[in-house]
């Protein structure tokens, strides 16, 4: 982030908290006329929406009106963590077939049918 935003961010914003990722959460200090304040994360690293844990996702929306509490909200036995997009990274998905997986694909059963042009 370059200088300017962060001496902008300092002069019209207050920080209202991070998450466990290092992201940080702030809100204008002065709402504009007839409108709420506009809330705003700074990411730790490369700005990528998906960083932002659900938790945080209602507050920035003004879904929530307060900021999750310390340890986040309770969560449902069923529930997983909250994980960045992985795509394009070493723990992305990769099927059996993939290029980076060895590249053999289980051969077809019959039911496929290759497109062939006219």
């Amino acid at each position: 982030m370059d200088l300017v935003t962060l001496i902008t961010l300092k002069l019209t914003a207050q920080q209202v908290g991070t998450d466990r990722f290092g992201n940080r959460y702030y809100e204008e200090r002065r709402a504009r006329r007839g409108k709420p304040p506009r809330r705003y994360v700074r990411y730790n690293g490369m700005a990528e929406a998906s960083k932002v844990p659900a938790d945080w996702h209602g507050w920035l929306h003004h879904t929530e009106s307060l900021p999750p509490p310390e340890g986040g909200y309770d969560k449902y036995e069923w529930q997983l963590e909250h994980q960045p997009n992985v795509t394009g990274t070493v723990n992305a998905h990769r099927p059996q077939g993939h290029i980076l997986r060895g590249g053999k694909r289980s051969s077809s059963t019959g039911d496929y049918e290759p497109w062939k042009p006219f």
